[in-house]
């Protein structure tokens, strides 16, 4: 886990274009909130890479959701519970359901529905977040952090700069 963090804040602190970041950071989200064991994750997976953002920033925000998500899965059923009980949609569902693949991307799953439902939404409002937390990161927030006590101790220790030259190799 501390690879993707190293490698997510050496774009942030980087030439990474911020809406890139921004832009791998919503897929992240997107992508952490859809199962992957699932037919829609797997697509949306391969279907990110066909688009210009830092992998990097995706992997990272990816992990970060897939750890809480024992905090967010909650949320997320009930939100695809609520979507596969839309009476206006039943039709629809019933179509799907009977169609011959359909029924193995486990749409009917509230996790799934509600996860993909619910990336999407996040989409649009993680990258405009983004796209202003990076300016404001670059120019306020990493000059503090470099030049705080913590960071110039971490530097200077060899043992801990062993491990983040090992973090930085690939």
């Amino acid at each position: 886990m501390l690879k993707p963090i190293a490698k997510f804040i050496a774009a942030l602190n980087g030439n990474v274009g911020k809406s890139q970041i921004s832009a791998g950071v919503a897929w992240g989200v997107l992508l952490g909130l859809v199962p992957l064991s699932n037919f829609f994750g797997i697509v949306l997976f391969i279907l990110s890479f066909f688009f210009t953002h830092n992998h990097r920033s995706k992997l990272f925000a990816m992990a970060l959701i897939k750890l809480l998500s024992p905090l967010i899965a909650p949320w997320i059923d009930v939100l695809g519970w609520e979507i596969l009980h839309i009476e206006e949609l039943q039709p629809l569902f019933t179509t799907m359901y009977n169609m011959p693949f359909v029924p193995f991307t486990r749409f009917n799953n509230t996790l799934v529905a509600g996860g993909i439902v619910g990336g999407i939404v996040l989409w649009l409002p993680v990258f405009l977040i983004f796209m202003g937390f990076v300016p404001l990161y670059r120019n306020t927030l990493g000059p503090k952090i470099r030049e705080s006590k913590i960071v110039k101790f971490i530097v200077k220790n060899p043992f801990i700069s062993m491990i983040g030259k090992a973090l930085t190799s690939d």
